[in-house]
């Protein structure tokens, strides 16, 4: 128990058969509950945590997936059985023994405190961020953290890709787990699905984790279309879910009317590009034209943004 609170921590595994005992071994000792979901792995994970299941002093609940549903399937498992068994508090905590233990009293303190619903960790603040993160996964990450705060709404959140995180009882059981993107961009599709209901989320600073015999599958370059994809459908989810069904906002129309524009503009503007390196005559007020569209879709998306920012700036 943490400051009068119970916690639970989610541990997803998949083939982490050289990582769990020492994750299993570091759990601080105010958690109340390992919830281990391994997802389909097919190495010795499974066992190992049956064996410390049999010998430990604090609860290990062993979940097995009959087939493989991805990180965001794994978690949202035991988010089920951390709702369902009345936790106040849910920690995920990586099964590869990327996320240190001293890390988890700040990101539990602004949960059980009452400052926010969730709070995740944020491995850029650091200074040493470039030096310790393989510089890909870094520049993609970062990436991804600009794309996810204009589909979130979060737009004081970065690292979005962290999946070190801590969510209090009533956000747990408001959103439903059973539509959670089950893959690798899960972390992008909870952040929306708590900006739709208005829900207050932290960063608090880590310490990035990296070369502690952890094997990722990730492909950065070949996940970069995937989740760009996965964040245009949610940011049309969240504006239709917030701006449209629970609360109207005008933004919509500037959204709407900057797309209309930008768009068309660029399209034009690549034609008159392709065309004039070919030998094309190119008639100046179709040039003119085509930066006059341009210029005005960028002016309505910022405005856009802007207007996000500022319906959401109280939920940190």
């Amino acid at each position: 128990m943490y400051k009068k609170n119970t916690v639970a921590v989610v541990v997803p595994c998949y083939y982490e058969e050289t990582q769990i005992a020492g994750v299993l071994d570091t759990m601080p000792e105010f958690i109340d509950c390992i919830v281990v979901v391994d997802d389909f792995s097919g190495d010795d994970t499974v066992n190992i945590v049956k064996s410390y299941a049999e010998s430990s002093s604090k609860p290990i609940v062993l979940i097995e997936h009959e087939v493989n549903e991805g990180v965001g399937g794994a978690i949202s498992s035991g988010y089920k059985y951390v709702r369902d068994n009345d936790f106040d508090v849910a920690v995920v905590m990586a099964g590869d023994g990327q996320m240190d233990p001293e890390d988890l009293p700040r990101l539990l303190d602004p949960v059980v405190d009452g400052g926010c619903d969730y709070s995740k960790g944020n491995r850029l603040f650091t200074g040493d961020a470039w030096n310790m993160i393989p510089k890909v996964r870094y520049i993609g990450n970062a990436l991804l953290s600009l794309l996810t705060k204009i589909a979130s709404g979060y737009w004081h959140v970065a690292d979005s890709q962290s999946g070190y995180t801590v969510i209090n009882k009533v956000a747990l059981s408001r959103i439903d787990w059973d539509k959670m993107y089950k893959r690798y961009g899960q972390p992008n599709d909870l952040l929306v699905r708590l900006n739709i209901y208005s829900f207050r989320v932290r960063d608090v600073p880590i310490r990035p984790v990296y070369n502690v015999g952890e094997k990722s599958g990730i492909k950065p370059i070949r996940m970069m279309p995937k989740l760009f994809f996965l964040l245009v459908r949610l940011f049309f989810f969240r504006m239709m879910e917030k701006y449209v069904i629970r609360d109207f906002h005008p933004l919509l129309f500037f959204y709407m009317f900057g797309f209309s524009l930008f768009v068309p503009g660029v399209l034009l503007g690549g034609y008159l590009l392709f065309s004039r390196l070919f030998g094309a005559d190119i008639a100046e007020t179709s040039a003119l034209f085509s930066v006059f569209l341009s210029v005005m879709g960028v002016q309505f998306l910022l405005f856009a943004m802007w207007f996000d920012m500022e319906n959401n700036r109280d939920l940190k």
